[in-house]
């Protein structure tokens, strides 16, 4: 509701114009670069997939979907960070067959 400039009431308060805010160096904290993004691709090329991520892609071959997420999610921590993890190995199964 806006300001009325009165003392009293629902709309109280000292008419102020609003001021856009300046977004902040920790707001895009845990955004990767374009540049981090192209060196951990290289190094997933090069060094290829961990033993576990393995596991997983074998698991969804067969159709064991609940099975891969419960390994992800026992290796990485959380059932969101799994959920991600799952899809992406998904993902690089369909490229792989493609």
């Amino acid at each position: 509701m806006a300001k009325a400039g009165i003392a009293v009431g629902l709309a109280k308060g000292h008419v102020v114009t609003k001021r856009e805010k300046v977004a902040r160096p920790a707001e895009r904290k845990g955004r990767a670069s374009k540049r981090v993004k192209f060196v951990r691709d290289i190094i997933k090329e090069v060094a290829g997939q961990a033993p576990y991520e393995k596991r997983v892609m074998e698991l969804l071959k067969v159709g064991k979907d609940k099975r891969a997420l419960k390994l992800c999610k026992r290796k990485l921590g959380t059932h969101l960070r799994a959920k991600r993890k799952r899809e992406e190995m998904s993902t690089l199964l369909r490229k792989v067959k493609k």
